[in-house]
């Protein structure tokens, strides 16, 4: 981005952090790290708590899900970019499930924890909208506000917490059936 910038570095290092891959990238980054200080120092935090791991989950989920789904046909990276664009999409996710399913206290994940899960999506959500309103910068097409109009993105935005709120309960719902069955 740096590199074939069209905005001033710093607009162009915002607009970096304004995608929800690279925020919830970051998330699982900081989760794994706080995970392995936590492990070797032993003290409590969020990350000890049952169903943190199942919210990074199912948010680095829908990165994957929603880039192969919408976005992969929208652009063509090469060389190196298609390297990371496939970690942070495809190979990331794939890794945090697998280690969902091995290590998440399911027995104390419930479904009362959804709606604390949707905070941080629904904050991004107002982050990009507030701010592409006044920078016409919107990071996915489906939030384009300036080209969609305010009513549609809003239809793509419920959608899409929609699709968190059944991803979540699905993930839940394995939790349960796994304990069922081990």
């Amino acid at each position: 981005m740096i590199e074939n910038r069209v905005t001033p570095i710093f607009e162009t290092t915002i607009r970096f952090f304004s995608f929800f891959t690279i925020l919830t990238n970051l998330l699982v980054a900081i989760y794994f790290s706080l995970s392995l200080i936590k492990t070797r120092q032993g003290y409590m935090s969020i990350i000890n708590k049952p169903g943190t791991l199942t919210a990074v989950t199912v948010y680095i989920t829908i990165v994957g899900l929603v880039y192969q789904v919408i976005l992969r046909h929208t652009w063509e990276p090469q060389g190196a970019q298609k390297i990371v664009d496939e970690l942070l999409h495809s190979v990331i996710p794939v890794l945090v499930i697998i280690f969902w399913y091995l290590f998440e206290e399911k027995k104390s994940v419930t479904y009362q924890q959804i709606p604390k899960w949707l905070i941080y999506p629904l904050i991004y959500l107002i982050y990009i909208l507030i701010r592409g309103r006044f920078s016409n910068f919107y990071p996915y097409p489906f939030v384009d506000a300036g080209r969609l109009g305010l009513s549609k993105v809003l239809a793509n935005s419920a959608g899409l917490i929609v699709l968190f709120i059944c991803i979540s309960a699905l993930y839940i719902k394995i939790g349960k059936f796994i304990l069922k069955i081990k």
